[in-house]
């Protein structure tokens, strides 16, 4: 579990307490939450990142949680020119990144960018439905210096797409990871800080989302 600060979970807590207490509590009971790891390799930095997100997020919201890997996805996404030539599995992907309160995005760092089977699955999405739907940036590496792949090319991407990429992004290289889990603490205090801070704006734009749908 991420969260060892109290004073990150008492943050959660008030932010959750007064969107509740101003009557924004209509939403169902768990958010539908979607992680889309880029990795090529399973399992991974990268899938354990996303872990560590899911674990901090879950402290704070009541959340169910898809994983779109594109290591599972493989030969199909490859093969997929257009929407219309993509298999079963990879259209069931393509839905669950589409319909989500919230996406949680990671990818290794190749050649100082995201995989290419990344940026491919995220060429099949519709060019407007992400619009304003939060996304959580992440990304390994193998060092300190390619932190800088979440400001130069994982949020230009999903600016594309009108998203709301949430404010504090998390970079985590090799020294942050034992035994296959996230142990940084420099690490597990930014996810908490970026988990305490989107908060707000998560149940806000899920809420509205939802009201938005037939029959709310």
């Amino acid at each position: 579990m991420a969260t060892t600060d109290p004073i990150m979970k008492a943050a959660i807590t008030t932010a959750v307490s007064s969107h509740r207490e101003e009557g924004r509590d209509r939403r169902p009971p768990k958010l539908r939450v979607v992680t889309v790891s880029g990795t090529l390799n399973s399992p991974s930095k990268t899938d354990a990142l996303l872990d560590a997100i899911v674990d901090s997020l879950a402290q704070a919201l009541r959340i169910e949680v898809c994983a779109v890997r594109v290591s599972d996805l493989g030969p199909q996404l490859a093969a997929a020119l257009t929407q219309e030539s993509i298999g079963e599995q990879l259209h069931n992907a393509l839905s669950q990144i589409e319909t989500a309160d919230l996406l949680i995005v990671a990818s290794p760092v190749y050649r100082s960018s995201y995989t290419g089977l990344f940026k491919h699955l995220f060429d099949l999405i519709g060019r407007h439905s992400l619009v304003n739907v939060p996304v959580f940036l992440a990304a390994t590496g193998g060092s300190e210096k390619h932190a800088l792949i979440l400001e130069h090319s994982l949020r230009p991407l999903f600016g594309c797409f009108e998203a709301l990429t949430l404010p504090i992004g998390v970079y985590a290289h090799g020294d942050d990871f034992t035994g296959g889990r996230v142990t940084g603490p420099d690490v597990l205090k930014r996810i908490d800080q970026s988990i305490s801070q989107s908060v707000p704006l998560i149940l806000l734009r899920s809420e509205e989302r939802w009201n938005a749908e037939p029959g709310q």
